[in-house]
């Protein structure tokens, strides 16, 4: 009996099956990892720990400029701040010259309150009083800064009494106080007693 080898009497094939996954058994051992692969996970490892020190590095840098910044701040406010108050504490000194109403230089005593007082003169306005023969007085303050010798009339300089930190002296020494006894607003060609202002003290160094 002869074969019949038709190709429509064979069964059609089975189809392929897709997304079919194979499962390990439990007993098959795990591989281990090549010498590459020990080797790689090595330097990954090496190279974390190294960035993690860089970072702990930088922040502590960071942290360590801040402070400089801060001192630095500090400092330079500090450093204005004495400079500000030396630069406003700072003692002047300043040549008080005696003048008449005229404003002609005269002798120191004429300016000092003790010799005006102790020749029967006195104080008021602002300006010293002495007494002249025949009756009268003639009238004497302070300019501050100008210059001039006896009987020349003063050159520059102000009738304003300076600051409380300004030392004050005349040519013979004498210290003057505080307040002196110029006449604020008044020019060296003024006179008489129709000036306002401080009558202050003078006294002997």
């Amino acid at each position: 009996m002869t074969q019949d080898n038709t190709p429509g009497d064979q069964p059609p094939p089975e189809p392929q099956k897709r997304g079919s996954m194979r499962f390990q058994d439990g007993s098959t051992q795990r591989r281990e990892p090549s010498l590459a692969e020990q080797r790689a996970r090595q330097q990954a490892v090496a190279q974390a720990e190294r960035d993690e020190v860089a970072a702990a590095e930088a922040d502590k840098k960071s942290a360590t400029k801040r402070k400089l910044l801060i001192g630095t701040g500090v400092t330079v406010g500090l450093v204005g701040l004495v400079a500000t108050y030396y630069s406003v504490a700072k003692t002047e000194n300043v040549t008080a010259v005696c003048t008449d109403a005229s404003g002609v230089v005269q002798n120191d005593d004429n300016c000092d309150e003790n010799f005006v007082n102790s020749h029967g003169g006195h104080v008021s306005g602002g300006f010293l009083f002495l007494p002249i023969g025949g009756g009268g007085f003639n009238s004497y303050r302070y300019n501050y800064g100008g210059t001039g010798t006896i009987g020349q009339r003063v050159s520059g300089g102000s009738y304003d009494p300076p600051s409380s930190r300004t030392n004050v002296n005349t040519k013979s020494g004498k210290s003057v106080q505080r307040g002196g006894f110029g006449i604020s607003g008044k020019s060296s060609s003024s006179g008489g007693t129709g000036g306002t202002g401080g009558t202050g003290k003078s006294g002997g160094s």
